[in-house]
């Protein structure tokens, strides 16, 4: 496995846990030595390990909690850690998330989640249909 496919992995473990609303699983994705970092959609900045978890704790404990689907991930590869770029389908939208992941112990653990609503999309480039 490359990885790049680790990481996608990894990503995917992450929503996996999110949508199966798994407490345990949710902290045994997150790093125990490096820094760490959680933005919710609304929320201010956790950067305490114990807070990010009673967070998710929360969040994934209500029966409010929103069902979730990612799409559209990119993998940025720079040595041991690992941005993931994605979009979280959810009820009320769609929002833009980064997922900052770390190799911890040989596993990708995930060290920064950060999501936020999307209020405008960049059109994409398109190529001139003929060179002059």
């Amino acid at each position: 496995m490359t990885d790049s496919d680790a990481v996608l992995a990894a990503n995917l473990e992450f929503y996996r846990a999110f949508t199966a609303r798994d407490p345990a699983a949710m902290n045994a994705l997150w790093a125990r030595r490096a820094p760490v970092a959680c933005l919710h959609p609304g929320w201010t900045a956790l950067t305490d390990r114990d807070a990010i978890i009673q967070s998710w704790e929360g969040i994934l404990s209500s029966p409010d909690a929103p069902r979730i689907a990612c799409f559209d991930e990119q993998v940025m590869l720079y040595g041991d850690v690992a941005l993931v770029l994605c979009e979280e389908e959810l009820d009320g939208g769609t929002l833009a998330a980064s997922n900052l992941f770390i190799r911890e112990d040989g596993e990708w653990r995930i060290a920064h989640h950060h999501a936020g609503q999307i209020v405008r999309r960049h059109a994409e480039r398109r190529r001139p249909a003929r060179l002059n």
